[in-house]
């Protein structure tokens, strides 16, 4: 079975007004809506639909079924999960212990198996927050409603090969690199905190080519980029702008946001060193960009998994497989 067959192809649907998106074309008008009533609790909140507007000028790729609501109640509960998790594994490191701050950080720090393995049990939560509210109790195809969509490769259509994406991540590995030499204070950035043991770094970069791609993705181009492109374009539609030129506008801001706030999310692993986040800042929006441009998930994907796999290659041979650290390491 592939990544894409339980999202079968449909036409587009007649009449938005009447049904949801995700209602099959020959589906009954008897089926129950997905705004049906829940509980009153914040993940009932989350997955109830919002009343159905028209939004028929949108593109196929932008018209989804979750709102800003269902954003807080996802925020939420990121933030919760990430402080249970991190918590819960500091109590597990300190049982029976007693531990001064600097002590405990530097028994974290000695542990990279801690938080690698704290980050990969986050994003499975996020994971299954996504798949719970979307998949299960609304009853949508999971990965074809986050834009998870097959790339075509026809030369007619003009949107590349998939390997040209991930070439093209190979690349811009490169460029980041490049640009980065020039940052100060670089070696001392969190993140290479990872890079004082073997077994961490082999960590890292197998999570940064096996789930980071994955994840964040899903997360950021598949989930949160078409919310601000959707809504935005909403906006300038009822402010009196032309169907082209309120998508082109709600396009622009979803792509924006969406890569700045992927900059952001890695800021505190980079320390906030500023030249290093605006340069994953930038990164973001050319994920973001081939996201838009392609309306697939998988575009961008394949962009970050070249990506994060030039430097995990390029660190591996840099480091004779992890076995000669760079001074200071």
């Amino acid at each position: 079975m592939s990544l894409f067959d339980d999202n079968p192809q449909r036409p587009p649907e007649p009449d938005l007004d009447s049904q949801p998106l995700d209602s099959d074309a020959t589906g009954s008008s008897s089926e129950a809506p997905l705004s049906a009533p829940l509980g009153g609790d914040p993940i009932s909140l989350a997955a109830a639909a919002p009343p159905w507007k028209r939004t028929s000028f949108l593109p196929e790729d932008l018209r989804i079924s979750w709102s800003w609501a269902h954003l807080i109640v996802f925020l939420v509960f990121g933030f919760g999960s990430l402080l249970l998790v991190q918590v819960g594994a500091v109590l597990m490191l300190t049982a029976n212990k007693h531990l001064t701050q600097k002590q405990l950080q530097q028994m974290i720090e000695s542990k990279p198996q801690f938080l690698v393995g704290t980050n990969v049990l986050w994003y499975a939560l996020l994971f299954l927050f996504l798949y719970m509210t979307l998949a299960v109790l609304r009853g949508l195809p999971f990965w074809r409603s986050l834009g998870w969509k097959k790339l075509s490769a026809d030369p007619a259509i003009g949107k590349g090969s998939p390997w040209m994406y991930f070439f093209s991540g190979c690349g811009l590995a490169i460029f980041v690199a490049l640009a980065s030499s020039g940052v100060k204070n670089v070696d001392h950035v969190p993140i290479q905190e990872l890079f004082k043991s073997r077994s961490g770094a082999m960590l890292l970069m197998a999570m940064a080519v096996l789930v980071a791609p994955l994840v964040e993705e899903t997360v950021f181009r598949g989930y949160l980029y078409p919310l601000f492109a959707s809504k935005f374009s909403d906006i300038a539609q009822h402010a009196g702008a032309d169907p082209l030129r309120a998508i082109r506008f709600g396009t622009f801001i979803g792509i924006f946001f969406t890569g700045t706030l992927f900059g952001l999310m890695h800021g505190a692993q980079l320390g906030w060193t500023w030249g290093l986040v605006g340069l994953l800042t930038l990164v973001g929006i050319i994920f973001t960009f081939a996201r838009a441009w392609t309306g697939t998930v998988v575009a961008s994907f394949l962009l970050h998994l070249g990506y994060n796999s030039m430097i995990a290659v390029t660190s591996i041979i840099a480091t004779r497989g992890f076995t000669h650290m760079p001074p200071g390491r």
